[in-house]
């Protein structure tokens, strides 16, 4: 039964924590303190290492972690120095750009050594590997069933393998019940190819975030932030005439009125995106936290207790992350939809006519 368990714990802990020095628990570890030495001047500051680094689990980094395997990524950056000239420069990564003399590691960032400033960091990180293997990967599998389409399988017989299923019923949900069920029917199919794209890409940046080794893309705020700013440029430049009155002007409305809502409208332009960044980003960094943080017990109940408190209070973490791992799966699956549901309803909100349909009502009424 021990062992049983014991082979439990380490496969969930090795399916949830991404550092690899969280894989051990024995004696050993628990009687050993690691301290990190600081020299500021005279001074000496002896700092204990935390048991459990949480924020550092779920932080962007800049290595790619393949099964406890740091393929560290290129630093590009584009940089001022002190003197005010303009610099690029391309590293093969951070320690390469530290030994080249001309930026220093402070914080687990880089700085420019003589002062100056970085203007724009092109680096490549882990969320954006993620990001780049997410959007592949619905890129290559759209352009896979395209091409059975095309060759007439699921339109003159019926779809073949399980693939080919579930992409025709995600791609039928996302059509009908998601683009055609909010944006007006003559229009709606010209916005499907990036609501498709949204939910599929944002889909596998979910899923792939519980693998042993990967990181949860949609856990940074700049992904879902430039994800959200698509749909903000998509849904304003689907915006009509009609949609803008209503925005500056509000017809038959009085002027005292108009300078009420017409600061509110403008506001909610802009609050719509920020509201489905924020809301992608807070549920999946909040389920990577919580499951760490559950399973984290473990370590610290060990280092304060010994390994048979740690081993005691595993039997509930782990019974507890069984189950937020299969809530997690479900809730990547749920944001995705919602943030693709939310994005066809504000470009249906700005592409609505809402003068066809006032004079399509006069007009039943009339006859």
């Amino acid at each position: 039964m021990i062992q049983t368990l014991r082979r439990l714990f380490l496969t969930l802990l090795f399916l949830s924590v991404q550092t690899p020095d969280l894989l051990a628990l024995n004696s050993d570890q628990h009687e050993a303190v690691q301290h990190e030495v600081e020299t500021h001047s005279t001074d000496t500051a002896h700092e204990e290492e935390p048991v459990l680094d949480v924020m550092g689990t779920v932080a962007d980094h800049d290595y790619f972690n393949f099964v406890g395997i740091h393929i560290y990524l290129p630093k590009i950056i584009y940089w001022e120095d002190a003197a005010h000239n303009k610099k690029f420069n391309v590293f093969s990564n951070t320690h390469a750009a530290v030994e080249s003399g001309l930026f220093i590691e402070e914080d687990h960032a880089i700085h420019p050594a003589d002062g100056g400033h970085i203007v724009i960091d092109f680096s490549i990180t882990s969320h954006l590997v993620y990001f780049w293997l997410s959007m592949g990967m619905a890129l290559l599998l759209t352009i896979f069933m395209a091409g059975r389409y095309k060759k007439g399988i699921g339109n003159e017989v019926e779809p073949k393998g399980t693939f080919q299923n579930i992409f025709e019923v995600l791609f039928v949900f996302i059509r009908d019940d998601v683009a055609r069920a909010n944006i007006d029917k003559h229009k709606a199919d010209r916005y499907v190819p990036y609501l498709f794209t949204a939910f599929m890409g944002i889909a596998f940046m979910n899923l792939l975030g519980l693998l042993p080794w990967a990181a949860t893309a949609t856990a940074d705020l700049t992904v879902t932030a430039t994800l959200a700013i698509i749909t903000f440029i998509i849904t304003q430049f689907s915006g009509t005439k009609d949609h803008w009155m209503h925005v500056f002007w509000f017809p038959g409305v009085p002027t005292w009125v108009r300078a009420i809502l017409t600061p509110v409208e403008i506001l909610g332009l802009f609050t719509k995106p920020f509201a489905l960044a924020i809301r992608l980003f807070a549920n999946m960094l909040s389920g990577k936290i919580m499951i760490i943080a559950i399973l984290g017990l473990i370590f610290i109940f060990a280092d304060l207790f010994g390994p048979v408190a740690g081993y005691g209070v595993s039997i509930f973490s782990v019974v507890l992350t069984v189950v937020l791992y299969a809530l997690k799966v479900f809730v990547g699956l749920l944001q995705a939809y919602i943030f693709t549901l939310l994005s066809a309803v504000f470009i249906g909100m700005a592409a609505e006519d809402h003068a066809h349909e006032e004079e399509h009502y006069n007009a039943e009424h009339v006859a």
